[in-house]
């Protein structure tokens, strides 16, 4: 089960490490969109953009239908739900960090006159 969970981010975050596809996610999130509307604010080929799909497709982040010629998309968000749960847990880790270094910035420094980070 573990494994199957670490292959299943593993392909989501090799699909979000690429600036073009992260982009079409977030036009998809407007909703449906040809592979041609996709492909166009990078002045890409279909061919190209379709390629980026499919590595969506493989994470499960886009659904593709076939209207004729058109292929259209839509954006599945349901496996970003595992990557906010890997990420929610190192929150605290973060949060922890931060939470000390606001402690540390707010204490008196005997090296600055006045005493204060400021």
């Amino acid at each position: 089960m573990v494994e199957q969970q670490t292959a299943q981010l593993d392909t989501l975050f090799r699909a979000l490490a690429d600036p073009t596809r992260r982009a079409m996610l977030r036009s998809l999130s407007e909703g449906e969109r040809s592979v041609g509307a996709l492909a166009a604010p990078f002045a890409m080929s279909f061919a190209a953009a379709s390629k980026h799909i499919k590595v969506l497709e493989h994470a499960g982040l886009v659904q593709r239908r076939v209207k004729g010629r058109t292929h259209l998309c839509r954006l599945d968000p349901q496996p970003l739900a595992a990557a906010e749960e890997w990420l929610r847990f190192y929150e605290q880790f973060w949060r922890g960090s931060l939470d000390a270094l606001a402690e540390a910035l707010s204490r008196p420094d005997p090296e600055i006159p006045g005493g204060t980070h400021e």
